[in-house]
Formats: structure tokens, C-alpha cells, sequence
């Protein structure tokens, strides 16, 4: 290209210009639930600037870090010898550390099962079927909310959404507040993790209509003869994600034994879940850090991050109600960690503030939430702190 002499500086004044602009436009990290994006310069803060979707942040929350020993754990499990106490795979059942608890095989009459007595082999083909079953699902699916309304449709003639939806949380600031009554006026009632509410109706309420637990709980109860897993009634069901694959052996042991249905959530909404935390928490780090995307796995735990049962406990609420309301969610510093216990910390596979980000926009700006499918409506959602 011919470019006359006088308007040479000029041009060149512009390439360099353009040249800038492009290396800027490199580092630009953008926010897709907030439809935000975020520059990060070094050692400048985030600048936030509106109006763009991040697919940086997106492809990045998108990621397993925990998908390759998860199949591997799968495979081991489903076609690993019981009976050969020198492989891993039985002494991962009979370990007890920071990510195997006790899992020896037990009978619902309590005590643990002979590995080659006929009621246990019936017990490994139920707990193969099942986890196979798992796996299978296991897998993103932008539209699993909207099949919520599916699972819990035990009893009632007609699949509907329940009008009126309490999720209890477990936080002590519960107990500055006389919220019983109001959350007992909702016509759905889910609690976590066994948090008992006897001695605290006045301030967590008295009903239930569904117990939501992670697959830990479970296997403590089934230590008790009886697999005795009840706080609140034998009648009110119990559904639970897995947090660890052989926790399944747990679920085949204690199934027969619970009169209400024991129940386990979609691995695929399992998927979501972890997709959703994993964004508002990176995206949560990108922003106050100024760090790269790559540096959020060491100060997160890596493999080991998780959502809370919390937030899926409202993420199934999302999908089952017409209105949701949150109870018991978030922290101070005069409050206990939980109303039931004297727990000092949280823990640390959990990034509970990004949870926290995520309901604040299912409070505001729902739009904003990713991963969801456009078809699926998210209802009203009010927080009570």
C-alpha cells in the first residue's frame, strides 16, 4: 500500500494505537453471569465495564478438575474384586482419611456383611446397577431444571409445583430472628444435613417435607442398626447427592430399610451445580485478586471443590416451586457457624461467598445466572436474614 508522506505519522500513530488496543483486548477476562467483563492489568485491580459475555470465565467453570479420578474411581468400583483384600479397592472400603471414610459393608441389621455370603453378593449387584446408572447420567445438560418437577412426584397424582417453597439453611444467625412460624406457613419445607429442630421451633420452625443430605450422612446413619436416618419423621422422604461413588453401597444397603423414599438427585443437576459454584467463585477471585484464572485452582482446593448442600438444595427448590424462600443462609461474626452445633469454621471445599454472589442474583438478576437454559423460568426468590 502506497501511503502518501504526509500522512505517514499519522498512520503510524494509529497502528501503534490499534497494536495497543489488540494486546489490551488479550487480557481481558469477561464476566458471562453478570454480562460484565473484567481487565486485569498488573498490579491494578479489576475494572469493571459493561456489556460483555465471558467466555473465558464459562469455558473455564466449565472444567472438571476432578473428572478423571472420578472415572477412574467409578471404574475401580464397579469392577473391582471385594473378596480380594490385598487390591485398593477394599481397602478403600475398610480406610478411614481426609476423602475415604469408613465404608466397610454393613447389613441393615447393623454389624458388617461376610464379602462372600450370598447377601452380600445381592448387595454388590444392586450397587454396581446403581452406579452404572449414576455415571451413565452423569453428564451437562443445560435443560435438567427443567425436569425437577419429576422427582418428587411420590404420592401425588398430579405433577405440580408446590406454591410456596422454605429451603432452611443452617447458619446461626437463624437464632436472632422468630422465623418458625414463617417458615412453617410455606407449603414446602426442605432441611439439611439432619440439622435438628427440636428445642429450636421458634427460630427454624417445626415441619418438614423433605430432608436434603450429601451421601456422608447417609453413611453414618447406616452404622446404626436399621440404617435409622429419621430426624424428622420416618414418613418425611430423604434425598441426597453423592459425594463420593461408594457411598452407593450405603444407599443399596439402607434402601429396603427406609419406609419414605430414599431418593438421590440427578447427577446432572449435580453437574450444574458444580459448573454454577465453580463461576461465581472464580469469577469472585478474578475480581478481587487481579490473579489469573490459572492461579484460582491452588487457593481453592483443586479437586477437592465443592458446592455446599445448601446451594443445591436451592437450586432443586428453583426447579419444584413457584416461589422460593431462603432461610438460614450466610454468616456474622456474632452468629455460631451453624444454630445446632458449636462448629467454629467453615469448611474449606466450599467457597461460600460465591455462593452467596449466585443468590443474590437469583434475587435480582436471574438472567445473570449461567449454565441454565433460556426455556427454564426461574421463580421468585426472597432471602430472610
Amino acid at each position: 500500500m502506497i501511503v502518501k508522506r504526509l500522512v505517514r505519522p499519522l498512520f503510524s500513530a494509529v497502528f501503534v494505537f490499534a497494536a495497543f488496543a489488540v494486546t489490551l483486548c488479550i487480557r481481558i477476562i469477561v464476566s458471562g453471569a453478570g454480562r460484565d467483563r473484567f481487565i486485569i492489568t498488573d498490579g491494578i485491580r479489576p475494572q469493571k465495564l459493561p456489556g460483555v459475555v465471558n467466555e473465558t470465565l464459562l469455558t473455564f467453570a466449565a472444567v472438571d478438575l476432578d473428572d478423571v479420578s472420578l472415572r477412574q474411581n467409578v471404574e475401580h468400583l464397579v469392577y473391582g474384586d471385594f473378596r480380594n483384600a490385598k487390591t485398593s479397592l477394599q481397602r478403600s472400603f475398610r480406610s478411614v482419611g481426609r476423602n475415604r471414610l469408613d465404608t466397610r459393608p454393613r447389613s441393615v441389621r447393623g454389624g458388617s456383611v461376610d464379602l462372600s455370603s450370598e447377601e452380600f453378593r445381592k448387595l454388590r449387584l444392586e450397587f454396581r446397577r446403581n452406579l452404572q446408572i449414576w455415571w451413565r447420567r452423569h453428564r451437562f445438560d443445560p435443560d435438567v431444571m427443567s425436569n425437577m418437577v419429576n422427582i418428587l412426584t411420590s404420592g401425588r397424582k398430579y405433577k405440580y409445583k408446590y406454591k410456596t417453597c422454605a429451603v432452611v439453611g443452617n447458619s446461626g444467625i437463624l437464632l436472632k430472628s422468630n422465623l418458625g412460624d414463617t417458615i412453617d406457613a410455606h407449603e414446602f419445607i426442605i432441611r439439611l444435613n439432619n440439622a435438628r429442630n427440636g428445642g429450636f421451633e421458634r427460630f427454624v420452625g417445626s415441619k418438614t417435607s423433605l430432608s436434603f443430605m450429601n451421601s456422608n450422612i447417609l453413611h453414618l446413619c447406616s452404622r446404626r442398626g436399621g440404617c435409622y436416618c429419621h430426624p424428622y419423621g420416618q414418613q418425611v422422604p430423604i434425598i441426597m447427592y453423592i459425594s463420593q461413588p461408594v457411598h452407593f453401597l450405603d444407599y443399596a444397603v439402607c434402601n429396603s430399610s427406609h419406609s419414605s423414599p430414599l431418593m438421590i438427585t440427578d447427577p446432572q443437576l449435580d453437574v450444574l451445580c458444580a459448573r454454577i459454584v465453580k463461576y461465581y467463585s472464580a469469577k469472585r477471585f478474578v475480581m478481587e485478586t487481579g490473579k489469573p484464572l490459572e492461579a484460582w485452582s491452588l487457593s481453592h482446593g483443586g479437586s477437592e471443590f465443592h458446592y455446599s448442600s445448601g446451594m443445591q438444595a436451592v437450586m432443586l427448590a428453583l426447579g419444584i416451586c413457584e416461589k422460593v424462600s431462603i432461610f438460614g443462609f450466610g454468616k456474622s461474626d456474632s452468629a455460631k457457624h451453624h444454630y445446632h452445633t458449636n462448629q467454629k469454621t467453615e469448611l474449606s471445599l466450599h467457597d461460600y461467598q460465591a455462593e452467596y454472589d449466585l443468590y443474590e442474583d437469583l434475587v435480582n438478576n436471574p438472567e445473570a445466572v449461567p449454565f441454565v437454559s433460556d426455556k427454564f423460568k426461574f421463580p421468585p426468590v426472597i432471602i430472610h436474614r
